[in-house]
């Protein structure tokens, strides 16, 4: 049963500085959408709103699988992935760092295994599954964080600047892989960032949310 998301009337507040005013966005496609925007616009906000990492203030984020509502139970949450910017990295293997997800699912031995090893080959990081994570650069980091969140296969994946800061060739790395994930057919990515070009090259829906408020530009 397909996932899709729908966000109606969302605001939220910081002391008193209202970030997002009357937000309403329908996630029910499979592809990729990007919120652009200025810094400091409410992306990341809405984001973490989106992927039950934060409560508006007001407004509802219902999800559908199959047609019908979905609980906000770990059922769901289950179903969708969250990359930050900041990716927390365990004092681990690079493998083990990756395994995580499918081990406190109960899934260990060969199975494990090949999933792990397929996500890091995908990220191209298969000749560092030995490597202490620590160890990686940034950019590495970041594709160390999307090798984690697609080894649980989630429905929808929620990017949040996933190549801020990183250079060029890890960020050609990460474009290529979203939009592999993308060519699979099986996933919706929800991704921002402040770079207008890169959002032009990968969206498939574009929105840009300014003073609080989106827009859909395509």
């Amino acid at each position: 049963m397909s996932l899709s998301l729908i966000t109606n009337n969302i605001r939220k507040s910081y002391n008193g500085d209202e970030v997002l005013k009357d937000c309403s966005l329908s996630f029910n496609e499979r592809g990729i959408y990007i919120l652009t925007g200025p810094n400091g616009s409410g992306k990341s906000t809405l984001l973490r709103i989106c992927s039950l990492l934060e409560q508006p203030d007001s407004g509802e984020i219902t999800f559908f699988s199959g047609g019908e509502e979905a609980e906000k139970d770990l059922n769901l949450r289950r179903r969708i992935s969250l990359v930050l910017p900041r990716v927390g990295v365990f004092n681990t293997t690079v493998f083990r760092n990756v395994a995580y997800g499918l081990t406190i699912r109960g899934i260990r031995g060969e199975e494990a295994e090949s999933r792990v090893l397929q996500a890091l080959d995908f990220v191209g990081l298969a000749h560092k599954r030995d490597q202490a994570a620590l160890s990686l650069s940034s950019g590495e980091t970041r594709r160390l964080g999307l090798a984690r969140a697609l080894i649980i296969e989630p429905e929808i994946l929620f990017l949040d600047e996933p190549t801020a800061s990183v250079d060029q060739r890890n960020c050609a790395m990460i474009e290529e892989g979203i939009s592999e994930m993308k060519a699979k057919g099986a996933i919706t990515i929800i991704m921002t960032t402040h770079d207008q070009k890169q959002a032009e090259r990968l969206a498939d829906k574009l929105l840009v949310i300014t003073d609080g408020k989106t827009t859909t530009l395509r």
